[in-house]
């Protein structure tokens, strides 16, 4: 039996949740760049230098786009493009110093606006939270292995 057939909706429940939740964060994130900016710099620092034409893929936009944001970021410091030295014709875009620094404080702002929340929570409601953990990481497993299965 599905573990989703003990309780009907629950799926569907937890995944407006979470959704809701992940949408309201974005919002409170600061503007000073584009969310898929932040979003194509997140994913540099988790999966090292990429080429423009897999960043578009795994960005979801095209590869002018990505060229074309590549350069701002490039121009601001926080990309560099290097060559790959296993083939001499391939250029990969690259975090920096500064863009991985970027990266790690936007996060870790994050991180302290859900502990301010969290820390409003009753007992039970944050050891619930706590026994969802393994759950919640293995969920964002699956959703990244997701993202880069539709970008093959």
């Amino acid at each position: 039996m599905n573990r989703r057939d003990n309780a009907p909706g629950a799926s569907a429940d937890i995944g407006a949740a979470l959704y809701g939740l992940a949408t309201r964060a974005a919002r409170r994130l600061p503007r000073d760049m584009s969310l898929t900016s932040a979003a194509t710099l997140a994913t540099l620092d988790r999966t090292g230098p990429r080429r423009i034409t897999d960043l578009a893929a795994v960005e979801g936009i095209t590869q002018p786009a990505m060229t074309t944001l590549v350069r701002v970021m490039e121009k601001s410091g926080l990309v560099e493009r290097r060559g790959d030295a296993s083939d001499k014709r391939v250029t990969l875009v690259c975090l920096t110093e500064a863009g991985a620094s970027y990266v790690r404080t936007r996060r870790q702002a994050g991180v302290h606006a859900f502990e301010r929340l969290i820390s409003e929570l009753t007992g039970d409601e944050v050891e619930a939270l706590v026994a969802a953990l393994p759950a919640l990481k293995h969920l964002a497993d699956l959703e990244s292995q997701d993202r880069e299965g539709q970008n093959q």
